[in-house]
């Protein structure tokens, strides 16, 4: 997003790829923080997740937050 006005993709990528290359599988979504607009392809979500794709511990508690995904949020800070 522009400076100030946060603005995030949802995408699947391999691990071996830097998001920031664009190159990336499929785009899942967008989540907008200002405007608080989140959107979400569940279904494909939950098939990339069930093939072994998994999701940062941010993503991960924002999927459970908004009930895409079911199951317990991530702590990071131990």
């Amino acid at each position: 997003g522009r400076k100030n006005d946060p603005f995030f993709r949802l995408i699947v990528a391999e691990q071996a790829r830097k998001p920031k290359t664009s190159q990336f599988s499929e785009i899942l979504g967008f989540y907008n923080v200002k405007q608080g607009i989140f959107e979400a392809k569940a279904d494909r979500i939950k098939h990339w997740m069930s093939v072994g794709a998994q999701a940062s511990p941010t993503v991960h508690n924002l999927l459970i937050t908004k009930k895409v995904i079911e199951g317990k949020k991530d702590s990071w800070k131990n």
